[in-house]
C-alpha cells in the first residue's frame, strides 16, 4: 500500500498531529505481509517494493522437484542458483544480493497455488514456474500482483499479459517447425498421415494447433493420440498409429513418454521419424534401453540451441556448471534456467537504472527490451505481449556422446508459414 504523507498547511494541536501520525503509520504497515514490504525509497534513492530491501532482492521459483519434470526442475534450480552466486560475487544487482526462494509443487496445481500464496508477499518476480497448468491457475494472481513471471512452459494461451513472459517460441510454432522439417527433408510427402502424441491440457492442445495447421498447409493428415502425464507405456498409442499407417510421429509430452514411444515403435517395426518438443527429451534417456531407438529415430525442435553448441556463451555456461555441480548432467533445463535468470537480471538492472525496483517498474523494464540477447541463443523481443518472443527454432538430435545428450542439426531459423499462422491467429 502506498501512502502519501500530507504536508501540514495549518497549525494543529499536538494531539491531532499525533493521532494523524498514528493513523498514517498504521495505514502504511497494514499490508506489510500482503505486499512484501514498503515502497519507500531506500537510502540509495531507489524505490523499493515487495521482495526488495536495502540489502537484498528476493526472487521466487515454483518448480517441480518430485513430479514428472523433476529432472528438469533440478537442472533449472541449480542453473539459476549458479547465476545468483555469480551475480552476487560480482557485486549483486543495484548494490543488493540476489536470493532465490525455491518451492516444490511436484507438478500439482493445488500445491503450486498454495506455494504461490506462501512466497508471493516476499518476492519481486518469478524467474521460474514449471508447468502450463500451474501457470494457468496462477494467472489472475500474477496479474493482480504485477509479478514478472517467466514460465518454464510455452503454451500460447500464456501470452497476452504484461507480467507473464513466455521465453522463446510457443508449442504451436515448434510443431510448425517440426512439420516443416519433415517435409523439407523428404521424410513425409503430400498425402501422408503423421501421428501426434500429446499431453492433455494447454501444452498438448497448443502443440496440436500448430501441427494441424502445418499439416493442412502441407497436404498431410494428422492422427492424434491424447495422453495423460501419468501414461508412461505408449504401446496402445503405437498400435493405433501403426494401424493408421503414419509415416512420422510428433510428440508433445515428457521424456518418459518419448522414450516409450521410440522404444515400442522400434520394437514393433514402426521405424518412422519422430520429432519431439524440447520438454520431451532429456539426456538421461540415453542411459535407458530406449537409447538406440532415440538416436536412430528422434529429432528435437527447440527455441534453444544444443548444450553442446559452440556458442561462446553456452560453452562458458557449461564449463561453469560442470565446475559448480560436478557429475551433474548438463541438459536443456540448465540452458533454459540460466537464460531466464540472465534475462531477469537484465530487467532488474534496467529497473534500477530507472530508479525503481517495484514490481510494476520491473515489468515495465522487461517490456522495454526489444533485442534481448544473453548469448545463449537467438535475440528476443519482449515489447509485444500478444506474440512469442522469438519465431526461430533449432533442430537437434539425440547423441549419447555429446554434452547434454544432443547435437545441433540445423541452426535457428523461422519456418515458412509462421508469420502467416500468427497473423491468422490474431
Amino acid at each position: 500500500m502506498n501512502v502519501t504523507h500530507p504536508r501540514a498547511r495549518t497549525t494543529r494541536t499536538a494531539a491531532l498531529a499525533a493521532a494523524l501520525a498514528a493513523v498514517l503509520l498504521a495505514g502504511t504497515a497494514c499490508s506489510s505481509k500482503a505486499d512484501g514490504g514498503s515502497t519507500d525509497e531506500a537510502a540509495d534513492g531507489v524505490k523499493a517494493g515487495p521482495g526488495v530491501s536495502e540489502k537484498a532482492i528476493k526472487l521466487g521459483a515454483l518448480t517441480d522437484l518430485t513430479g514428472p519434470y523433476a529432472t528438469l526442475g533440478k537442472s533449472i534450480v541449480q542453473a539459476q542458483q549458479m547465476w545468483a552466486d555469480e551475480t552476487n560475487a560480482a557485486g549483486g544487482i543495484c548494490g543488493r544480493k540476489v536470493e532465490i526462494v525455491v518451492k516444490d509443487h511436484g507438478y500439482d496445481v493445488q500445491k503450486a497455488v498454495t506455494a504461490y500464496a506462501d512466497i508471493s508477499p516476499d518476492v519481486v518476480a518469478l524467474p521460474q514456474v514449471i508447468g502450463s497448468p500451474v501457470v494457468a491457475a496462477l494467472l489472475d494472481d500474477i496479474e493482480r500482483d504485477s509479478m514478472l513471471t517467466f514460465p518454464q512452459a510455452w503454451a500460447a494461451s500464456l501470452l497476452g499479459m504484461d507480467p507473464v513472459q513466455v521465453l522463446g517460441t510457443t508449442y504451436d510454432l515448434d510443431m510448425i517447425a517440426a512439420v516443416d522439417f519433415l517435409t523439407r527433408t523428404n521424410k513425409v510427402a503430400k498425402g501422408d498421415t503423421i501421428g501426434h502424441v500429446y499431453f492433455e491440457g494447454d501444452y498438448g492442445a497448443n502443440a496440436l494447433e500448430g501441427s494441424e495447421w502445418a499439416a493442412e498447409e502441407a497436404g498431410l493428415k494428422v492422427a492424434g493420440q491424447k495422453i495423460k502425464a501419468t501414461d508412461t507405456d505408449l504401446s496402445a498409442q503405437v498400435s493405433a498409429l501403426s494401424k493408421a499407417g503414419v509415416k512420422a510421429i510428433l510428440i508433445s509430452a515428457g521424456p518418459a513418454q518419448t522414450a516409450s514411444l521410440a522404444g515400442v515403435a522400434a520394437a514393433r517395426g514402426l521405424k518412422v521419424p519422430i520429432v519431439s518438443s524440447a520438454p520431451g527429451y532429456s539426456p538421461q534417456l540415453m542411459k535407458t534401453p530406449a537409447a538406440p531407438a532415440l538416436e536412430a529415430m528422434v529429432h528435437v525442435v527447440s527455441a534453444a540451441p544444443a548444450v553442446s553448441s559452440d556458442l561462446p556463451g553456452v560453452k562458458k555456461m557449461v564449463a561453469s556448471y560442470g565446475k559448480k555441480y560436478p557429475g551433474e548432467p548438463v541438459d536443456s533445463g540448465v540452458l533454459s534456467g540460466y537464460n531466464a535468470a540472465q534475462l531477469m537480471g537484465a530487467d532488474l538492472k534496467k529497473a534500477c537504472e530507472g530508479g525503481s525496483l517495484t514490481r510494476e517498474d520491473v515489468v515495465k523494464a522487461h517490456r522495454s527490451q526489444k533485442n534481448a540477447d544473453t548469448g545463449l541463443g537467438t535475440p528476443q523481443n519482449f515489447t509485444n505481449v500478444t506474440e512469442p518472443a522469438s519465431r526461430s527454432t533449432y533442430v537437434l538430435k539425440p547423441d549419447a556422446k555429446a554434452v547434454g545428450g544432443v547435437v545441433g542439426v540445423e541452426e535457428a531459423h523461422k519456418a515458412p508459414g509462421v508469420d502467416a499462422y500468427l497473423a491468422a491467429r490474431g
